[in-house]
């Protein structure tokens, strides 16, 4: 039986991820790369989003990085898929810049134009997080960040349904972050803590990420 945030197979491996509502996180691939330009091709993605995927050849090489990213275990990104429609691409979500010595990671998601409204990143987002804090508690992982641009009210909606409420503003810093950004911070949760279903309001592109990280 199925259960939400249930990771099949081990963490380098390939992985699926079920979530709530019938989603489906599972590993990228090499035929995806159509989904993804057509992701990148919205002007949403284009507005919040730090990094961007032009052309067949950035597409390639945004997939190689989360191929690499897993490989290196600091980087972990599923395609948002539902039910049985894995060909379907709804979104990404992403752990990444892991750093078990400090017991830290940051969160990170888009979802494509067609997607929004139906609580996808909510509930990817939740599904991800239980995931990870599943996954990586014997090796002391205790926080999980998401960071967005202060003007990204729907990702902060967002982060807050699924457990993540602000934890800091950091300065802006022209000209690549010309605003002010919210981190927003979630803590490990005690061995029987269970999430919560994440709401269906206020979704947006995705979020802009930190300084050093991309999507």
């Amino acid at each position: 039986m199925e259960h939400e945030g249930e990771m099949r197979m081990d963490p380098y491996g390939e992985s699926t991820v079920i979530g709530p509502g019938g989603l489906r996180l599972r590993r990228w691939r090499e035929e995806d790369l159509p989904a993804v330009l057509r992701a990148y091709e919205d002007p949403a993605m284009r507005r919040w989003l730090a990094v961007q995927v032009s052309g067949p050849d950035g597409a390639a090489d945004w997939l190689e990085e989360q191929r690499t990213g897993w490989a290196a275990g600091t980087r972990f990104a599923f395609a948002v898929t539902e039910g049985r429609r894995e060909d379907e691409l709804l979104g990404n979500v992403v752990m990444k810049q892991l750093d078990l010595v400090n017991g830290r990671a940051e969160m990170g998601y888009w979802t494509t134009a067609p997607a929004r409204g139906r609580g996808v990143a909510s509930r990817a987002l939740a599904a991800l997080t239980d995931w990870a804090f599943t996954t990586f508690a014997e090796q002391g992982l205790i926080r999980l960040e998401l960071l967005h641009q202060v003007d990204n009210a729907a990702s902060c909606r967002v982060a807050e349904k699924c457990g993540f409420p602000l934890a800091r503003v950091i300065p802006a810093l022209p000209p690549d972050y010309p605003l002010d950004g919210h981190v927003h911070a979630r803590e490990a949760p005690p061995a029987s803590a269970v999430s919560r279903p994440a709401g269906r309001r206020g979704e947006a592109a995705g979020t802009g990420g930190g300084r050093a990280s991309g999507r």
